[in-house]
This record gives C-alpha cells, structure tokens and sequence, in this order.
C-alpha cells in the first residue's frame, strides 16, 4: 500500500526530535539525501540530527552542515544519546537493518514512527512509511519530491539544493546512468534554488590526491584484465597493495568506471581485498543488468547498473568465479550491446 503523504503531514505537524540514519560506507547519496532532509525539517522547526555508521569520503566535506554528522563509529555515545532523545527516525538510502550494523539494533522492535526513502529494491519491512522507488535515480530526487509532497518545494534553500544536487550527481555518475525526464525536471528546480553545478561537479570529480591517481594508475597499468569474449574488464587491489599505497576510506572510489571508458565493453568490476572478505563493485550499460550477478553469487545487490557485494573465498579464487559465472551472462551482455549501440 503506497504510504499517506497526509498521515505523514500530520507527523510532522508538530516539532520533533528526528534522528536520520544512512547506511554504513555512505556515498554522495546518503550523506546528500540525509543532509538536504535534514536541513529542510529544521528549517520547520524540528530538532534534528544525521547518525551515520561509519564516515563519510573527504570530497564530500564541502557540504552544509557535514560536520554536525554524528558517526556512530567515532562517538557511540553523542549517537545513543540522539537516538535515545527521538520520537521520529528517517531511513534513508538504504531498506534493511543489516546496512546500519549496530546503529540498527533494536530498531525494528523500536514502537517509535519510521519514515523510509529509499530506491534500492526488495525493500524490507523496516518503516511505518514505506517510500519507494526503484525507478529513482537516487535517494536525493526522492527526497526531493517528498518536499515537494508536503507542499514545501518553496522551501528549498540554496544548501538543501547543494546537498541533493551532489547526491543525484554521484548516483548518476555525472547523468550517466538512471536519467529521466523526471530526474531534469528536479534538476532544474534544484538550479533554481541556487545550486551552482560547476562548483559541485568540481568539488566531486576534481579532488583527486597525488596517492589517490597513483593507486588508480596502479590498477590500470598492473592489475587490470579485459575479457574481450563476455565484453568485460575487471581491475582489483590486494591486501598488499592497500599496505602499500596506505589505502583509506574514499581513495579507490570511481575506480571501476574507468574500465567502461573501453569501446565495445559494457560490464566492469573492481574486486579489493579487505581484512577479513574480498568485496566486488561491479558496473554497467544499457540493460546489462547487474545486480542480478551481485543478489545471485555475492550476496548483495544494487540497482541495473551499479550493484555490489562480497566474498568470502580469497581474492583470487574470487575474480576466477566472476570471470567463470561471465559465460552464463552471454547471452544478455551481447544483447545488451546490441541494444545500446542501436539505440
């Protein structure tokens, strides 16, 4: 049943202690997504505060307000006690406990209200108000629409314009991927409110340290491999090599989307060597669904094009179960290619 905007207007009819939460590793989407809200509902009187799992990438330190972000990793306590403090929780950017770790225990017995924006699919039970959309490009359209729901699209300030428009700019990969006619129309609203989108895509593609190109350089020239027979590339990063480079949190981030630069390939993936699991980012064009490969032998998921997951087999042993699941794929990648260079 598709939730009542007019339930959630009475909600919010009255000031409220909100706590947002997002899912752990959080990209431009969820801290984007998370902070327009966030500016937005306290722009209507609420008390509000962002809990995060773990931290957010440096390139998105230019946002409004990022730094009232509580990480739950750095200050369990500040984020117990926001939680602790709520009547309202919003889930953002994500649809099942499992992606907020701990921050999430308890949560779905929890009797206090919870909104949901979401566009990911198969969506979990985890809100009183479930919104949506998988056909979204991005957390951060949704929310707009939500404003813009309740009949507060006059509301959207230059900063909230600011954090959603870098959301659905990284989400998209710059317009990439999951455009829409609908997606524009946003786009212009957000343009209108005062984003500046040079300064954004500036701030997003253009922050590239001197360890972050040579990890990237790393990857193309020494461990990249290209399946020309499955129209495939694959590049990945050892243990060793994260030692090596002393690798962070955000530095191998747009990695994987170099290999689709290639002519005549439409699947890459990025498969890192982690502590304890091996983690694969795979992405794609067209209609070559991806998320199918990540649900049915990484345990994860995603959207059509961008989609991720893990393995518990070592580093190699896993990229020779990519590149042998690949064949079984065939089929839909030529088609796939077919479609896109037909269109």
């Amino acid at each position: 049943m598709e939730p009542s905007i007019e339930e959630v207007k009475a909600l919010l009819s009255r000031p409220k202690d909100v706590v947002i939460f997002s899912h752990r590793n959080p990209d431009g989407d969820a801290v984007g997504s998370s902070l327009g809200l966030s500016h937005y509902l306290a722009s209507q009187g609420h008390q509000v505060k962002v809990v995060l799992p773990s931290d957010y990438p440096d390139f998105l330190s230019f946002l409004p307000k990022v730094s009232d972000i509580i990480i739950y990793d750095d200050d369990t306590e500040a984020a117990r006690s926001a939680i602790d403090r709520a009547d309202l929780f919003f889930i953002l950017d994500f649809n099942s406990f499992d992606r907020i770790d701990k921050v999430g225990e308890g949560l779905d017995k929890d009797q206090r209200p919870r909104i949901m924006i979401d566009h990911h699919l198969y969506p979990e039970p985890v809100a009183d108000f479930m919104f949506s959309d998988p056909s979204a490009s991005s957390t951060c359209e949704m929310v707009y629409t939500f404003i813009s729901d309740l009949g507060h699209a006059g509301w959207v300030t230059k900063d909230i314009a600011d954090c959603l428009y870098t959301g659905i700019v990284t989400d998209t990969g710059g317009f990439r991927y999951a455009t829409s006619p609908a997606l524009f129309r946003t786009v212009a609203k957000l343009l209108e409110a005062g984003t500046d989108d040079y300064k954004i895509q500036d701030n997003i593609w253009n922050t590239a340290t001197e360890k972050q190109l040579r990890i990237l350089g790393h990857c193309l020239a020494n461990q990249m491999e290209i399946l020309p027979e499955v129209r495939t590339g694959i590049v990945w990063l050892t243990k060793q090599d994260y030692e090596r480079f002393d690798i962070q949190r955000g530095d191998t981030e747009g990695i994987v989307n170099y290999i689709l630069r290639m002519p005549g390939l439409m699947i890459a993936a990025f498969i890192h060597e982690q502590p304890t699991i091996v983690k694969i980012s795979i992405r794609s064009k067209g209609e070559m669904d991806v998320q199918q490969i990540c649900k049915a032998h990484f345990r994860g998921g995603g959207h059509r094009n961008a989609a991720g997951g893990a393995s518990f087999a070592p580093l190699g042993a896993t990229i020779n179960k990519f590149k042998k699941l690949l064949p079984d794929y065939a089929t839909e990648i030529d088609r796939a290619y077919y479609q896109f260079n037909n269109q």
